[in-house]
């Protein structure tokens, strides 16, 4: 993506995260039975459900590297589940915020919907050393790829299994029957969500960007080692490169 690609991305996300967060604390009413730190909600599940999608893009990626062969996949691969981990660490602060100001508790083990992600949070937490405790290149993106594939798949899964269990505490707001969210509820939600995902993919982008350019530096260096006059290049230039950390 180029500079001014990545620069009007990150301002339409500016854009749509602070006109839901408007919403959400000077439109939207307040909550009748939590009152104001019901607001949470609006940070908390947007985030739960773009790192959960995140994840499931990661398999398809890793899926896509092992039809093809193509590296490119791999590091995207990498990179989707790195930044939904790094939005998993946040749905569990945000919902351990929102356990203590609702139920007094921080956590609450026998909640399967908490129990549930956690669990998803723990298994991509081995991705890293997993993958990194392979040294062979070739050999550790194939791995990677299966272990994004298989743990893709579980997410929904797990999701499934958490929807038809008996719910003790953690509420059902998009389908109920009372009927679920308001409209101005839904609405500032669903600008949150948009947010959110926009958010995601920003911060792919910058990831991306910043491997491709490591990328062409280490080419460039070793170019200029082999080379040895401290001028030269291979080919008269030096070829677009993504390298996975």
């Amino acid at each position: 993506m180029s500079g001014r690609g990545l620069k009007t991305l990150s301002t339409a996300t500016v854009i749509v995260l602070m006109a839901g967060f408007a919403m959400v604390f000077l439109w939207v009413p307040m909550d009748a039975d939590q009152g104001f730190k019901q607001k949470i909600f609006y940070l908390h599940v947007p985030l739960a459900i773009v790192a959960l999608v995140g994840f499931v893009a990661g398999g398809v990626e890793g899926y896509r590297h092992l039809r093809s062969g193509d590296r490119r996949h791999d590091v995207n691969s990498y990179v989707f589940i790195h930044i939904s981990v790094v939005f998993g660490v946040a749905v569990l602060v945000t919902g351990a915020i929102w356990a203590k100001a609702s139920w007094g508790h921080w956590w609450v083990w026998d909640e399967p919907t908490l129990v549930s992600f956690l669990i998803v949070f723990l298994l991509y937490s081995t991705y890293y050393p997993f993958r990194y405790a392979i040294e062979d290149r070739d050999r550790q993106a194939r791995y990677a790829s299966v272990f994004a594939i298989t743990a893709g798949a579980f997410v929904p899964l797990n999701f499934m299994a958490v929807r038809m269990a008996e719910s003790i505490i953690h509420p059902r707001v998009f389908a109920t029957s009372e009927g679920g969210l308001p409209d101005s509820m839904l609405l500032a939600f669903t600008v949150c969500l948009v947010g959110t995902g926009l958010l995601w993919i920003t911060l792919v982008k910058i990831e991306l960007v910043g491997k491709r350019v490591s990328g062409q530096v280490s080419r460039l260096r070793r170019a200029l080692h082999d080379d040895g006059t401290g001028g030269g290049s291979v080919g008269g230039r030096i070829a677009p490169s993504v390298e996975a950390g």
